[in-house]
């Protein structure tokens, strides 16, 4: 049977056709056949070898542009991307299939008017054009009958996915029980004490004591895999004290910026428009008798103040306006002056008085800025060298001893840090590296260069004791602090419950209403929240933290206002994603039960041989 897709979203089609075409148009239809036609079928389903290829092609470009940096197709294999394209070519072949099982197919009239909706295809009166919709898919490979084709295929498909997807909601039942447990909130009262509130202090802890704690702990004092890194590297900076900036260079720069050194005198401004000259007389009158501000003129036009906002402008900028602007002061109206657009009332919102820095004043930042764009310059231009260099055989000991590059060590676990370790660049390059690879010259991301080598892989290991014999000490001193403070705590929790106030019990209480379970508590120990949510109302609980511990009464529990807009915002949240995901599982089932009936075969032969052409 054949249906007419009137009631297909628009957003959608739209959203297909420019993927559609980003894909093809940028890279054109790479001719890999061969021999072979596909890289697998679902049922009689193909899965065309130029698909497979123009679906890599756009996934590695999505790449390169989030990256900056080339992506292969061996990159891409390795990270399972290949598999994903291909898992989902086969899912787009599998509902084509079913499509076409059950006659399900889009007429020449939604086809036609999706054609004439794509803005590729229209010519500059904005209607369809017939050369360009050929020039077009011409540029992409394709004919009109394969073009024709997929957006069939597309729409038909699109239309069976929405309608395993549609009337999914979740019982209004189980919608109001997690929004009454997401929505409920606690008021509270607590105190903290800390080692202020300690009577006396803790005992000096003995060698043994410090031992017991450090192999208690283990885990803190461990270090995680590191690799011990030598490396070469050269920066702008190094070679400041280098480079040399002539008076003439200096002067020339000074001109090229004469706009940054030499502003004239600006105006922060906003522009209202009139159709003409009596609206705008009526609207400045209105404004002078105090009847309307600016911004209810604004308001009443149906317009936001950042629809007629111009931003800094100068004199130039404004025209014929420019004096009446220029003559008042911040917050004043002035007009009806003349614009591009018609008369309009301008409003001054700050006043930018000129600037003026003399050549002598601008030297220093102008020898700064050159001295580093010619520091960068001079290792671009050596780059080449110690390319070669490490070619030839030299190691990184030799780059530093015949060059500019400067010899470093490092221990490097993955954290940042300062020096080389702060630059992303380094992370990424050495993360794979393992003893024995060849050093490459790497870009820092400023303009500098670094090259490094692996020396030694040291395992996860204890850290010596006598290495973080401080950190232990802080450490057991905190605990020692927590256990003393928790006792006193727990004895006035005590209290506490058997009716005593915070005040009677010596300490400064802190009072928080309607906090929620996703509030932040950051003056609580972590994990505060959670047991607060677990108190009866009146109940009192001890929360250690680190060298700190907080006594929390629980006052009331209030439950969700199922009529508030936070809950039918928080409903509104659960039903949409639970609809989404009920969509998901079920489109997931109806795929993998057409996979089964139409049966998948994959040609790895055919794979294979995408992936070796696109190398």
């Amino acid at each position: 049977m054949a249906l007419k897709a009137k009631g297909l979203s628009k957003a959608f089609v739209w959203a297909l056709m420019g993927l559609l075409f980003i894909g093809l148009i940028g890279f054109g239809a790479t001719n890999l056949s061969g021999n072979a036609r596909s890289v697998g079928t679902v049922g009689d389903e193909e899965i065309g070898i130029d698909a497979y290829s123009r679906a890599l092609q756009n996934q590695m470009q999505r790449m390169t542009q989030q990256t900056g940096e080339p992506m292969t197709v061996a990159q891409l294999q390795s990270s399972g991307l290949d598999r994903q394209i291909l898992g989902q070519l086969v899912t787009e072949a599998a509902l084509d299939w079913e499509a076409d099982q059950i006659g399900l197919s889009v007429g020449d009239e939604v086809l036609a008017q999706e054609l004439q909706g794509i803005g590729a295809f229209q010519g500059p009166d904005g209607q369809f054009d017939r050369e360009a919709y050929a020039f077009a898919l011409d540029n992409a490979g394709l004919s009109e009958r394969e073009f024709e084709m997929q957006l069939r295929d597309d729409i038909a498909r699109s239309l069976l996915q929405g309608a395993i997807a549609s009337g999914n909601r979740m019982p209004e039942a189980y919608v109001d029980t997690i929004v009454q447990y997401a929505a409920e909130t606690r008021d509270f009262t607590f105190a903290i004490l800390d080692n202020s509130d300690l009577q006396s202090g803790i005992p000096e802890p003995s060698d043994e004591d410090l031992q017991a704690y450090y192999d208690e702990n283990i885990e803190r004092y461990t270090r995680p895999e590191t690799k011990r890194i030598t490396y070469a590297w050269v920066t702008p900076d190094m070679l400041v004290d280098t480079v040399e900036i002539s008076e003439e260079r200096l002067r020339e720069a000074y001109e090229e910026r004469n706009s940054e050194f030499n502003m004239p005198a600006r105006r922060i401004v906003e522009r209202l428009v009139f159709s003409s000259e009596e609206a705008a007389q009526d609207a400045a009158a209105r404004i002078e008798s105090g009847e309307a501000s600016f911004d209810d003129l604004v308001e009443a036009r149906g317009l936001d103040l950042s629809d007629v906002d111009l931003g800094v402008v100068t004199r130039e900028d404004l025209g014929d306006a420019a004096d009446a602007v220029f003559d008042i002061s911040t917050g004043e109206v002035a007009g009806p002056a003349p614009s591009p657009l018609g008369p309009a009332l301008f409003r001054v919102n700050a006043q930018l008085a000129a600037q003026e820095t003399p050549f002598e004043e601008a030297q220093p930042a102008l020898r700064d800025s050159l001295v580093l764009d010619e520091a960068r310059q001079v290792i671009q231009r050596q780059a080449g060298d110690y390319d070669d260099r490490l070619v030839g055989g030299a190691t990184l000991e030799d780059l530093a001893r015949e060059t500019d590059m400067e010899l470093g060590e490092v221990d490097y676990a993955g954290e940042s840090g300062d020096g080389i370790t702060s630059y992303p660049a380094f992370g990424e390059a050495v993360r794979s590296m393992q003893p024995g690879d060849y050093p490459a010259i790497v870009e820092t991301g400023d303009g500098g260069l670094f090259a490094a080598r692996v020396d030694e892989v040291l395992p996860e290991a204890p850290r010596p004791f006598e290495e973080v014999r401080d950190q232990v000490l802080t450490g057991w001193e905190r605990a020692r602090i927590t256990e003393a403070l928790e006792g006193n705590a727990t004895r006035i929790a005590e209290r506490l419950r058997e009716g005593a106030t915070f005040e009677g019990a010596g300490l400064e209480p802190r009072t928080l209403d309607a906090v929620s379970r996703t509030t932040p508590l950051d003056g609580l120990p972590e994990g505060s929240v959670e047991e607060i949510f677990t108190l009866d109302e009146g109940g009192v609980v001890v929360l250690p933290g680190q060298g700190r511990v907080a006594i929390v009464r629980l006052d009331e529990i209030v439950p969700a206002d199922l009529e508030s807009d936070q809950a039918a915002q928080i409903a509104e949240q659960l039903r949409s994603r639970a609809a989404g995901d009920i969509a998901n599982a079920l489109t997931s089932a109806y795929v993998e039960d057409i996979q089964r009936r139409a049966g998948v075969e994959i040609n790895q032969q055919a794979l294979n041989a995408v992936h070796s052409q696109m190398q």
